[in-house]
């Protein structure tokens, strides 16, 4: 089994997804003139206006939900493997990444605003949705979908209960047996109550275990801050080949730091869709500008909190696969979790392992609920013109048998699983939304061209010459919107 996954693993994270992930995200960059940058004002500014409504939620939440997909295992242990087989010059790239991915984060969550529709009372999209709509091609739809129930439904949680159920082991001694069936208790609760209550839990839990975690990396910085310039001089030579010890895998740290950035940040992976379409906003860019907004809080603050942590302190080995180790700081230790747990533990003494074991509980648990809410949602397109109920209570309990199952199997099959469903997804979602390039530019456009005249901007798909975004053309009312705002909100 383990054989043929990483065979099938090697094929779809083949140096060619790498090139694309890198070259959309720098295409978006330069098409939107660097949008990262110009309206990185807005972005901040987007996330506590809008409010939920009956079929919506909030563009907090909506952030909150898919930043609960975003900051997850790849956060601690992404960020710890990356170092190990990439060395630091891998963190990098990951910011690298992280950066021109908001360019697609941008793109995908706009897109998923436009061709939103009104399903069963809630509001659903995502990219099985803009691709039928935008692209004119069910077939491959229902390929995404189907691809994506089966990532996020079946293949991704395994991953994120791994890792929760061996930090609990290793910090508390608790049993994976026992941590696997509190966490299928406590998920069916949340998951049963619909997405009302996953974005009520993730707008609390998300921002609290991002914060918290954030604050300790810094206690851990400030005690070596001596040590942070040389950090810093160490991760920019090595990501470019110019720091001797690790000039020979400037590949590795290429490879590696993208592969966890994507990973990580999931930026055109074709997740945040889900989410960004489910807000109640008056503009499908401002959506975009917000999930644009939480790559960077994912990578540029939580994986560099990790990273800072590990690299500052010395605590990491680099091992580039099928070479002799690099670096061996740490005598024989598996690349994870136990990297930033050591980080901790050199800084404030009998904290290291329970407060990563937390931390990957909160982390990963919440992406096991975006995780449903991605499947659900396309569970929802597949279902849109004939009801099968049933299959929405199989998608629950095979969720939750899984992350039983993942909480107790091999750290390396989850990981290989994780990325299998990751890759699919990504080649699917970023060949989408590359063809879908003109209606989201437009989209863009748009939205600058409204700011320009003082305007709180509203969206109105016959304009900008966009057709089948039929929640925009037929229920959404744009008379409430039609008075400039002279810098006022309407839908705050």
């Amino acid at each position: 089994m383990e054989t043929f996954v990483n065979w099938l693993n090697n094929i779809i994270w083949s140096p060619a997804l790498i090139a694309l992930c890198l070259g959309a995200g720098l295409f978006y960059s330069i098409a939107t003139r660097f949008l990262q940058i110009r309206h990185f004002k807005d972005m901040v500014k987007l996330m506590f206006q809008g409010k939920s409504s009956d079929a919506g939620v909030s563009s907090f939440q909506a952030l909150s939900i898919a930043l609960s997909g975003r900051v997850g295992t790849g956060n601690i242990a992404g960020v710890a493997t990356a170092i190990a087989f990439g060395g630091p010059g891998a963190v990098f790239w990951m910011w690298l990444i992280a950066f021109l991915g908001a360019g697609s984060a941008f793109v995908e969550a706009t897109l998923g605003q436009v061709y939103k529709t009104k399903q069963d009372g809630q509001f659903r999209g995502g990219p099985a949705y803009y691709i039928e709509k935008g692209l004119k091609l069910k077939w491959y739809a229902i390929l995404f979908a189907i691809v994506t129930v089966i990532a996020t439904g079946i293949l991704l949680p395994g991953v994120q209960a791994n890792s929760i159920a061996s930090s609990m082991k290793n910090a508390f001694g608790i049993s994976t047996t026992i941590t696997g069936l509190v966490l299928v208790a406590v998920l069916a609760i949340i998951i049963f109550g619909g997405v009302k209550r996953i974005a009520r839990v993730a707008q609390v839990v998300v921002p609290f275990m991002a914060l918290g975690y954030i604050l300790v990396a810094l206690i851990v910085v400030f005690a070596n801050i001596s040590q942070l310039p040389d950090v810093l001089a160490l991760i920019f030579k090595s990501a470019f080949g110019a720091e001797a010890a690790f000039g020979g895998i400037l590949g590795a740290a290429i490879s590696w730091g993208v592969k966890r950035g994507i990973y990580s940040n999931e930026a055109g992976q074709g997740t945040a869709p889900h989410a960004a379409a489910a807000a109640e906003v008056s503009h499908p860019a401002k959506q975009g500008l917000v999930q644009a907004f939480s790559v960077y809080i994912d990578t540029w603050f939580v994986c560099s909190a990790t990273a800072f942590m590990i690299l500052i302190t010395g605590m990491y080995n680099v091992t580039p696969e099928g070479q002799p180790a690099i670096v061996n700081n740490i005598g024989d230790v598996e690349p994870g979790p136990v990297f930033t747990q050591m980080a901790v533990e050199s800084v404030l003494p009998g904290f290291g392992a329970p407060f990563v074991a937390i931390a990957l509980l909160f982390f990963a648990f919440t992406t096991i609920m975006a995780y449903y809410y991605m499947a659900e949602t396309n569970l929802a397109y597949i279902n849109r013109k004939v009801k099968r109920v049933w299959s929405e209570y199989a998608l629950k309990i095979a969720l939750l048998a899984v992350v039983f199952y993942g909480s107790v199997r091999t750290a390396t099959l989850a990981w290989d699983l994780g990325d299998i469903g990751v890759g699919s997804m990504a080649w699917l979602n970023i060949i989408a939304i590359l063809l879908l390039t003109k209606p989201a530019l437009k989209v863009l456009k748009d939205y600058e061209k409204q700011k320009r005249e003082g305007k709180d901007p509203v969206f109105d798909p016959a304009k900008v010459g966009i057709n089948d975004a039929d929640f925009w053309e037929k229920e959404y009312k744009h008379e409430e919107f039609s008075a400039p705002t002279q810098g006022k909100t309407l839908d705050s």
